[in-house]
């Protein structure tokens, strides 16, 4: 018997892969990493590439690619808004309370201030400090 080690399978590339590739090349070829005659080359090798392996050398010699955007999860920004309805919720019925109380000191402003400084926390953890434009909700 012969120990022939087995060749490793060739991945067939999707057309959804070589759009992606094919949409950086022609990014980078807009940002002047690529001459017009390479950006034409590299895009008619991408369309013709058959393998992903064929597709990566198309790309070695560029940059990494950056997401443009930061991916937010709904139900973080549900978490955010959860909490600050609850904090919004204890703050009135501490005021309530206060009013109910006939106490000439308010002080139902130093726990509203505990509460409003536990969203914010939460905000900042999160990354909520503001709605960015560039923050995608899937």
């Amino acid at each position: 018997m012969s120990s022939t080690e087995p060749t490793p399978a060739r991945i067939r590339a999707s057309d959804a892969e070589r759009e992606r590739v094919a949409t950086r090349v022609q990014s980078a070829g807009a940002a002047g990493r690529l001459t017009i005659t390479e950006t034409d080359e590299r895009v008619a090798a991408v369309y013709a590439a058959t393998f992903t392996d064929e597709l990566t050398g198309l790309t070695a010699d560029l940059p990494p690619e950056r997401p443009s955007f930061r991916r937010v999860p709904v139900r973080s920004v549900r978490a955010l808004r959860v909490h600050a309805a609850i904090a919004a919720l204890l703050s009135i019925l501490l005021v309530v309370r206060w009013g109910f109380s006939g106490a000439d000191f308010f002080w139902p402003l130093v726990p509203i201030f505990w509460l409003a400084v536990s969203v914010a926390g939460h905000a900042w953890v999160r990354g909520f400090p503001a709605r960015r434009r560039d923050v995608v909700q899937y």
